[in-house]
């Protein structure tokens, strides 16, 4: 058995898995974004599909998914995941620095446990702290005016900013670990070399620094904006029903609207546009 064929057979349970578990089911869902909604919800399918097909009735749900009100939607939840994004990464990137760089190994060690231990509770229940923080009479509110600030609560909760600030907070671990393997694997000679040679410590980090930790910086961004622009528990408790983003309505068309047709269809339309985005990511980095 040659090398390449002992690689296809250990390769193959986790192929086999993905189609199983991923493709097939997005397959299936993709086939029946294009299928109408039945009369009391659920996919109906009609018995004449070539009339069906014919017809241009088959691009209804992308149709209804792409007019001002949903497309308002969408420009919103990636508005939100690219702010994410962007807040993560100036806020995840001086602390993977500081880890990888500054450190010693126990207290490194230490700074990591404290930043994973987050992970290991459930997400809906550190949601519902962020709740009690920023609501009219919670914590933050009644620090505020205890010290004098402000004369009536302010309005934290159920706005953009809520729901920004909660998927920075649920998304920054996601950004700082793989920036941090980026800059722990970093050759410390070649700073050393870049301050001989007269640099700057800031000019070697925008020369150096910077460019070699690129790659954790892209996994880190994709990391970080693919699943915030699919995100609906944060804005669903945080935004209320004041900033609804997709992954809400998507949900509704299952739980509220029985219309699983259209919520496929917006599906996929996030997707398609998340995935150009990720793809394009790259080449503007380059780029510049």
């Amino acid at each position: 058995m040659t090398q390449t064929s002992r690689g296809a057979w250990l390769m193959a349970p986790a192929v086999l898995l993905l189609a199983s578990m991923l493709i097939l089911p997005l397959g299936l869902m993709f086939m029946d974004s294009f299928a109408p909604r039945g009369l009391h919800g659920g996919v109906d399918w009609p018995d004449d599909l070539v009339a069906y097909f014919r017809s241009g009735d088959f691009l209804q749900n992308y149709a209804s998914a792409l007019t001002t009100t949903f497309l308002a939607i969408l420009w919103r939840s990636l508005k939100l995941a690219l702010l994410a994004t962007g807040f993560c990464l100036l806020l995840g990137y001086p602390v993977a620095y500081t880890l990888a760089m500054h450190l010693p190994g126990r207290l490194r060690s230490l700074a990591l446990l404290g930043i994973a231990i987050p992970l290991w509770t459930s997400f809906v229940v550190r949601t519902f702290a962020w709740v009690w923080l920023l609501r009219g009479e919670g914590v933050l509110n009644n620090l505020l005016e205890w010290i004098g600030l402000i004369d009536q609560p302010l309005a934290l909760l159920y706005n953009e900013g809520a729901v920004l600030l909660g998927l920075v907070y649920y998304e920054l671990p996601f950004m700082i670990l793989p920036v941090y393997a980026s800059v722990e694997r970093l050759d410390k000679r070649l700073l050393e070399a870049a301050a001989d040679l007269g640099a700057t410590p800031w000019t070697a980090f925008w020369r150096v620094t910077l460019p070699l930790t690129r790659p954790g910086v892209l996994a880190g961004c994709a990391l970080v904006f693919v699943p915030a622009a699919g995100q609906y528990v944060v804005s669903d408790m945080l935004g209320g029903s004041k900033v609804a983003l997709v992954g809400n309505v998507v949900q509704n068309q299952f739980f509220g609207g029985k219309n699983p047709p259209f919520g496929f269809a917006l599906t996929f339309l996030l997707t398609a546009m998340v995935l150009l985005l990720v793809a394009l990511a790259p080449n503007v980095v380059k780029e510049k």
